[in-house]
């Protein structure tokens, strides 16, 4: 019974260690979008001040690569929200119906083992 217990709670561990691991991608990704995004709200000030300062062809320039940064901000987003959705719940899901249907089966066994028998 001890081995059976201990390789489930092995199994809870491998599961919340794999669903850590994607969580920290998350929000690793997520912060690289914020930072990422940042740059890009940079650019567009600049982008302002250069079209408010000197109205020619250089403001364009910086508001075409402000959106392209937005634009890979907004992939690197979808990515962490990915990895955050396949890290959570942070619970190990098939440990825990593992060791469920484990312990129904010892209740049904302990039941048969005490149940009264016949006599002829």
């Amino acid at each position: 019974m001890s081995s059976l217990m201990r390789g489930e709670l092995e199994l809870a561990r491998l599961e919340l260690t794999e669903k850590a691991k994607h969580t920290g991608k998350g929000a690793g990704a997520f912060g690289a979008a914020g930072l990422v995004a940042l740059y890009g709200v940079a650019a567009l000030i600049a982008a302002a001040i250069i079209a408010l300062a000197l109205v020619m062809d250089a403001w364009l320039a910086a508001v075409l690569v402000g959106v392209v940064l937005l634009v890979i901000a907004g992939g690197i987003a979808l990515f962490g929200k990915k990895q955050v959705s396949e890290g959570t719940p942070m619970k190990p899901e098939r440990a825990t119906e593992n060791l469920r249907r484990d312990v129904d089966a010892v209740k049904h066994r302990h039941a048969e083992d005490h149940t009264p028998r016949s006599t002829p």
